[in-house]
């Protein structure tokens, strides 16, 4: 206490009981868990009710560690993300029931709230595949061939359905591509030109790559669309539907199996093998209704920018930010994804 007094410090301490003691010692055999508060902006406000939540449910918030970067000034917050990682401990008497109260406080705050298990292969994936239309890029592809094709709105409405879940996607898709029957082949190569990345898919990528992880593209869109991303991005496997064209033209009809649902759950579970690790490091990302088989098969399964029946159904979602905020899910720090 006085070398601490000629320091100018000050110092403080409490005995801690053999009972307290061994208390301590007997969390640490507790279940740990990482809540991650995803927004454009973090206040003290939704801090509060995540602490909250994780309170009422029996969890100790042992570590509360800020992952991103401090924004610049002249950035606008449309620009900007804030990530805070809570590590606690406990277990939660029903996990459904704590996934919902953070759903909930989520919506009401504009914010992402995920809840994981704090295991090993949390910083140890090695795969992640991804949807591709209103996932990787900022469309529907097949919406945009039915605009050219003067069938927009019906194709649209079939697409609505599909996404919901209210429509078989292989009967939606055969429907959809039917009435694409005599589309100029010139077209596609338009739309690819003008087709928009997501924000944050860029930087996911390079990222990824940079650590060693393998990445692919399971999409029931099409392979002309998938095989130019995989050029522009690096990635390492694409599976999609071939377009029939005859004659330069859109026959209406795909060639081989179609790359439903199952199928995407399928080949994430065949890559998985091929890369010689289990479903719990793979990491999947999807919006529609028909990726949620494949997002409940991966380790982290995230639903991007998804309706609300994928978002209530998936146990992790991201609507607020760009995909790079993935990096923040298996821990990444800003500081360390930039380096």
């Amino acid at each position: 206490l006085f070398r601490m007094h000629e320091l100018e410090q000050d110092v403080s301490f409490k005995p801690v009981s053999k009972e307290e003691y061994a208390l301590w010692v007997e969390g640490k055999g507790k279940a740990r868990y990482i809540v991650t508060l995803l927004s454009r902006s973090i206040s003290a406000e939704q801090i509060s009710h995540v602490s909250a939540i994780t309170a009422r449910h029996g969890l100790n918030i042992d570590n509360i560690t800020r992952l991103s970067g401090r924004p610049a000034v002249e950035q606008s917050i449309e620009q900007t993300k804030a990530c805070i990682e809570f590590s606690v401990r406990g277990t939660p008497p029903n996990l459904d029931d704590l996934r919902q109260d953070f759903l909930a406080i989520g919506n009401e705050l504009g914010v992402d709230i995920a809840f994981q298990e704090d295991s090993i292969f949390r910083r140890n994936r090695r795969l992640v595949v991804f949807d591709m239309d209103s996932t990787l890029i900022q469309a529907e592809v097949i919406d945009e061939l039915a605009i050219e094709a003067g069938v927009g709105d019906q194709v649209a409405e079939i697409t609505e359905f599909a996404m919901q879940g209210k429509l078989d996607f292989k009967e939606s898709f055969a429907r959809r591509v039917g009435l694409l029957e005599g589309l100029s082949e010139e077209v596609l190569e338009k739309i690819a030109a003008r087709l928009k990345l997501t924000e944050g898919a860029e930087k996911l990528i390079s990222t990824l790559r940079s650590l060693g992880y393998k990445t692919a593209i399971l999409s029931g869109g099409f392979t002309y669309f998938a095989k130019g991303l995989q050029e522009k991005l690096g990635i390492d496997y694409v599976y999609a539907n071939n377009l029939e064209i005859e004659d330069g033209k859109v026959t209406g009809r795909v060639t081989g199996n179609v790359v439903d649902g199952q199928r995407k759950a399928d080949l994430l579970d065949e890559l998985a093998e091929k890369e010689g690790i289990g479903r719990a490091q793979v990491i999947a990302v999807g919006d529609g209704a028909n990726d949620l088989a494949m997002l409940s098969r991966a380790g982290l399964g995230v639903a991007f920018h998804a309706k609300p029946l994928v978002k209530e159904s998936a146990k992790h979602s991201i609507s607020n930010l760009g995909l790079d905020a993935i990096l923040y899910l298996i821990g990444f720090r800003d500081r360390e994804s930039e380096a």
